[in-house]
């Protein structure tokens, strides 16, 4: 006997998947790891405006990525950098600390990174840590649940583009 499964469109799967993962924190002292899709998407800043306190650790290898991105001329690199820099203004008005930890990525690691080498670097610094990662990235989220470390996860707010037609549609 032949079963046949419903196909699951991505989106479908990746809505099914963000169920299982938390959006609320609490305003007791923690301690946070920075994930990098955090820092661009400008999270941790709201975060710090909301109301959480503790300890904020950036990773290493978070910052060799944004530098990377920056040296490549890519608006992100340079988002993240000025938002890790906006962190130590808000430090003197919040009840936070800033801290970096960690290894920067080796040349293997940056050459794996899309295999999940340096997300991989990021999530060992919060299990360290026992801090709760913070990260708008969903494979990550879901990665460091498999781990059972605690997850924030924010969903990134993209950017609606037009389409705009070249040609004449009938």
């Amino acid at each position: 006997m032949l079963v046949f499964r419903k196909k699951i469109t991505s989106q479908k799967f990746k809505r099914k998947a963000r169920r299982t993962l938390s959006s609320k924190f609490s305003k007791e002292k923690r301690n946070y790891v920075a994930d990098t899709s955090a820092i661009i998407n400008k999270f941790v800043s709201a975060m710090i405006k909301k109301g959480i306190s503790g300890k904020i650790i950036i990773p290493n290898a978070v910052m060799a990525e944004l530098e990377n991105l920056a040296n490549k001329g890519r608006e992100e690199g340079f988002l993240g950098l000025e938002e890790i820099s906006s962190f130590h203004k808000l430090k003197h008005k919040f009840p936070i600390k800033i801290f970096f930890e960690g290894t920067r990525p080796s040349e293997m690691q940056i050459k794996y990174a899309r295999g999940g080498e340096i997300d991989a670097l990021i999530r060992e610094i919060a299990r360290k840590n026992k801090a709760i990662l913070i990260t708008a990235d969903l494979v990550q989220a879901k990665t460091a649940q498999a781990y059972n470390l605690q997850v924030l996860f924010l969903k990134p707010k993209h950017k609606q583009v037009k389409k705009r037609f070249w040609f004449w549609r009938k």
